[in-house]
């Protein structure tokens, strides 16, 4: 199985003021994507996980990708463009 592009969105609850995120990422699957979101806001912004919404995964398609880091791994830009 190869790995899919995944756009996650939604939003998380930090001393009562909400912030909303947008990820693109690597996953084999959706429940892929959903762990790592967990895990990144989690480690990253010290947010519970009962405080995160995650509103939408959806697979998008490589030309889609905005992630200037993850279109040079997909080899679709490059440093001497």
């Amino acid at each position: 199985m190869s790995a899919k592009i995944w756009l996650a969105s939604g939003e998380y609850m930090k001393n009562r003021v909400k912030f909303t995120f947008s990820r693109e990422l690597l996953g084999e699957k959706e429940s892929h994507v959903r762990e790592k979101i967990l895990s990144e806001l989690g480690s990253r912004h010290r947010v519970k996980r009962r405080e995160i919404t995650i509103s939408e995964i959806k697979e998008i398609k490589p030309e889609e990708v905005q992630n200037l880091n993850l279109r040079k791994f997909l080899g679709l830009e490059t440093d001497f463009s």
